[in-house]
């Protein structure tokens, strides 16, 4: 209170009561004593005249080292300069791996300014604070198990990043609770019922999906708000691990189970430690339920992950990584590990942020090496992530996959309980199509690193096989003069450096030619110039790469499925006209003439370019109920997602309903499944799906 004095926060309160709410937010999770004091004094080595050999002096180095951790985490700006943000990211992610008091306290932190944003005047600030607390605070909360925190994150974020869709979730919400809020209480003392007859006694309580989860899921599954089955489901708290089990046969005794819903997760933790059984049963009054049965030590790991297991040992209070796998439970930790693995393959800014976020969002599904090693992977994995979290040189060396025994596609989406055996071959050899058979950040980045280096050397060849050209066309020879004295002129250091920027399309040739022979004669120039946009054409592709591509191939994107950006896609020659070839959507239904002849196919994938700086257009057909100003509703939606209605089309089909077609303009993919989510939780929308052609 003495070093922070007279400062005052956007609310007007004085600013120390920031540091005493971040110590109760700590204190609520029954941290240790240098953690709470550190939620203390986080601000004061970065706000005020406070040294770290003071805070030292005072309370001690252990303290001192925390206070110091935060101060650097809380120096991080995660902007969208893409260099500053994976190198803010890194010392982010190294600092946390280090000690996670230090996250728990920025968690802290920012979870206390989420619940005062909204004193914060300017809007563009807000977006940006609660764009990043959604992108790296949030998801970090929930790898280390702190549900209860990133929830509420979540929600704050949401809230004000899109108060449209929130506001319109949340009065569905409404309208389902007045509707079935008796029947979720009647439920839930059947189900303590039917546990006690069985002497199960337990907890039962209905728990509501929050709005940011059911908004995830609107665009992760591309259904309506309708169509959801879990926005109710019961928990089940009992004693004990084997009571678990217990009350998972009395529920299925009770009523039938819905096939191909049942998780064990306690026989095979999540990666955050994350332990309950999950079942969904057709239950009284023909609800179907979805069910958590777990013990209260259980529950109490969901909601506060790591901070959970905090307590006594050798006289002193702290984590305990015994108590966190006790009992068959999994290192919280394992984590941030993970991800300074990410760190380790290097790469460039954009990848590095995207691999790390990646790690991030990922649910898991179980599988096993021949030797019965437990591999956790994410939800829709395939053969290469197995190889590599196995160990970077299995995943170099992968040339096919055996699972369960059977010989199958790299493109294999894998299942819980698979046993997976990697086939290698005798060298590293990296297909440039390898990234669209990955998910994992390790395995996409292990990828991208050796892509970058076959490149790395086909635009050496590249560069320098188009200088010597235009050399030739101007009738001088490359290998008698010598380029050092233009390095400066284009910013390289060596002849290397040179070729690849070429090769890349970022230097004309014809440039270095004039930089060297400034006294060439016009028609000389003429003759390279010319030349130089034949091999311009022929090289730039700043779209769309692939393997199997000829020199001089011209791409051109079908009408028939209107490929955009962060679309699975692929290259059909066409016989018709030599060196075109075509670009389809993978799932084009025109790709179905092409079956039979594999000799026309080609693997292509979208450049970073093409991801970042593009506009592309895409079709979405909606089915709308009919009322006055709910077009104008629609279309207001979809201005505030971010897109740009180019084209509209009405079809009348029913009395009280129509059919709206919308082209859109879109960044990518990404950001049209944006778009649909955001019409699917409108009221008025009953469907919307994209269109192709």
């Amino acid at each position: 209170m003495r070093m922070h004095g007279s400062q005052t926060r956007a609310s007007g309160d004085p600013y120390f009561a920031h540091p005493i709410e971040v110590a109760g937010i700590l204190t609520d999770y029954r941290l240790d004593t240098a953690t709470i004091v550190t939620g203390l004094l986080h601000d004061v080595i970065e706000d005020t005249d406070v040294t770290r050999e003071e805070v030292s002096r005072l309370f001690g180095e252990e303290v001192a080292e925390l206070v110091e951790g935060v101060t650097k985490l809380s120096r991080l700006e995660f902007t969208a300069d893409y260099k500053r943000q994976a190198e803010n990211l890194r010392k982010f992610i190294l600092a946390i791996s280090r000690d996670v008091r230090v996250l728990l306290v920025k968690l802290a932190d920012r979870l206390h300014n989420m619940r005062t944003l909204h004193f914060i005047g300017s809007a563009a600030k807000r977006e940006r604070i609660a764009r990043e607390t959604l992108e790296i605070y949030a998801p970090l909360a929930r790898s280390i198990g702190c549900h209860r925190i990133c929830i509420e994150l979540e929600e704050m974020a949401f809230s004000h990043l899109n108060p449209v869709a929130r506001n319109a979730i949340v009065r569905r919400l409404d309208a389902l609770r007045a509707g079935q809020g008796e029947a979720v209480a009647l439920v839930s003392r059947e189900i303590s019922a039917k546990l006690e007859e069985e002497g199960l006694p337990a907890r039962v309580f209905g728990r509501e999906k929050h709005p940011y989860s059911i908004w995830r899921k609107l665009q992760r599954k591309s259904i309506g708000f309708s169509q959801l089955s879990d926005i109710y489901a019961f928990r089940v708290i009992v004693d004990s691990e084997a009571d678990c089990y217990r009350a998972l046969g009395v529920i299925h005794r009770a009523w039938p189970c819905v096939p191909e819903r049942f998780k064990d997760f306690i026989s095979l933790p999540k990666r955050n430690n994350y332990r309950s059984l999950h079942t969904t049963v057709v239950g009284p009054r023909g609800m179907r339920i979805e069910m958590q049965i777990r013990t209260e030590v259980m529950d109490r790991v969901a909601e506060e992950g790591v901070a959970a297991h905090w307590r006594y040992k050798d006289e002193s209070y702290g984590f305990d990584p015994e108590a966190a796998t006790a009992d068959g439970g999994r290192d919280p930790l394992v984590n941030l590990r993970q991800l300074v693995q990410v760190l380790e393959h290097g790469g460039d800014s954009e990848e590095l942020v995207e691999h790390a976020k990646l790690e991030m969002f990922l649910d898991q599904v179980f599988v096993f090496t021949p030797k019965g090693r437990l591999i956790s992977l994410p939800r829709g994995a395939m053969p290469l992530d197995f190889a590599y979290a196995v160990h970077t040189d299995v995943g170099d060396t992968c040339v096919g996959v055996k699972i369960n025994g059977e010989l199958r596609a790299l493109r294999t989406e894998l299942q819980n309980g698979d046993v997976v055996e990697v086939v290698r071959g005798g060298k590293t050899q990296v297909p440039a199509d390898w990234r669209s058979l990955a998910v994992t950040g390790r395995a996409r980045s292990a990828i991208r690193r050796h892509i970058r280096q076959t490149e790395k050397e086909e635009f050496l060849r590249l560069g320098r096989a188009s200088l010597e050209q235009t050399f030739e066309r101007a009738g001088k020879g490359l290998a008698d003069v010598s380029l050092k004295g233009v390095f400066e002129r284009f910013g390289v250091a060596s002849e290397a450096e040179l070729w690849d920027a070429i090769g890349r399309g970022r230097i004309a040739p014809v440039q270095v030619l004039e930089a060297v022979f400034p006294s060439l004669k016009p028609t000389e120039r003429a003759a390279a110039s010319a030349r130089r946009r034949i091999e311009s054409g022929r090289t730039a592709r700043f779209y769309v790469r692939g393997g199997g591509l000829a020199p001089g191939a011209a791409l051109r994107f079908s009408a028939c499925c209107k490929p955009v950006p962060g679309d699975r896609i692929v290259g059909i020659v066409d016989p018709a006209e030599e060196g075109a070839v075509a670009v389809h959507a993978i799932d084009c239904p025109e790709l179905a003439k092409f079956e039979d002849r594999e000799a026309l196919w080609r693997d292509l994938h979208w450049t970073p370019e093409a991801e970042r700086d593009t506009i592309s257009r895409a079709r979405l057909k909606a089915t709308i109920r009919d009322a006055p100003g709910v077009l104008g509703q629609v279309c207001t939606i979809i201005g505030e997602a971010g897109g740009n209605i180019v084209g509209l089309h009405m079809d009348h089909r029913h009395s009280t309903f129509f059919d709206a077609d919308f082209d859109i303009e879109v960044k990518d993919v990404r950001h049209l499944t944006h778009i649909a989510a955001a019409l699917r939780a409108c009221p008025s929308v009953e469907t919307v799906e994209r269109a192709r052609g």
